[in-house]
């Protein structure tokens, strides 16, 4: 980037494919002064076929890219994809090596008064982890990078949101990221209140939750498209903690192997 002469720089993964017309589609949205940041729009392939294909990240992502069109409409996104995404060399950040650019550019960019936009036109494409606990993996791995940024990174300082974006950031992302707290404390005060004798609403939602992990782990044996959806639920939100825990046991390194079948 310190070498870079042009206005805008691109950046994409090295698994990633791009369509023909996606650089032009990403880099039209400079046109607007106030755009620092834009990514592209990712869409996930399987990589493996029949008893293997368990993962069931592209429902996610597809739910993901809905709320990041929303979000880019609404002020800004809270967080991009380093398969296809785009900055002025004006308002490029260097940030520790240890704090991925999909999630500590756009937020940042707001601080200091640039927009950061979805460009769903801009598409590239890329290959899931095939399995439901290869996908586990990826994300505890994204999350031991992802805790820095959320806690020493500036995304827990308002200053420079604004109201509207910092809900936003507030619900998309911290509370996204206290998902296995919350599911945890939500179980236990389920648990205290049928203990005490609660009504019988508590003990529904007991049932549920107990039937969600229940589900999560026949799923690892039984290929039931709901039974995978519960045990990619679980396992995914699972992983949040576990990133957590491997940031503040050994800390995170800058690199990392790909993970398996991405290639």
């Amino acid at each position: 980037m310190r070498a870079a002469r042009g206005d805008i720089v691109a950046f994409s993964d090295a698994n990633a494919l791009w369509e023909p017309d996606a650089a032009l589609s990403l880099a039209a949205a400079f046109a607007d002064p106030r755009v620092g940041y834009a990514c592209g729009q990712v869409r996930f392939v399987q990589a493996a076929s029949g008893a293997d294909a368990t993962n069931q990240e592209g429902l996610y992502w597809r739910y993901e890219m809905a709320v990041r069109g929303l979000e880019s409409r609404l002020r800004s996104i809270t967080a991009g994809n380093g398969a296809i995404y785009a900055t002025r060399r004006a308002s490029y950040l260097e940030v520790d090596p240890i704090m991925g650019h999909d999630l500590s550019f756009p937020f940042n960019m707001v601080k200091r008064g640039w927009r950061a936009v979805y460009v769903p036109g801009a598409c590239a494409s890329e290959k899931m982890v095939p399995s439901i606990e290869g996908e586990f993996a990826r994300k505890r791995r994204m999350m031991s990078h992802t805790w820095p940024i959320v806690l020493r990174g500036g995304m827990l300082s308002p200053r420079g949101y604004g109201l509207g974006y910092g809900l936003m950031i507030l619900s998309h992302r911290i509370l996204r990221y206290a998902t296995p707290a919350l599911h945890a404390f939500a179980l236990l005060a389920n648990l205290l209140l049928v203990i005490d004798g609660a009504p019988v609403l508590y003990r529904v939602t007991l049932v549920l939750q107990l039937a969600l992990l229940v589900a999560a782990a026949l799923g690892g044996s039984l290929r039931a498209r709901p039974l995978l959806l519960a045990r990619y639920y679980v396992l995914t939100t699972t992983s949040l903690a576990v990133g957590l825990w491997d940031w503040l046991r050994h800390g995170t390194a800058a690199s990392w192997e790909a993970a398996e079948g991405t290639r």
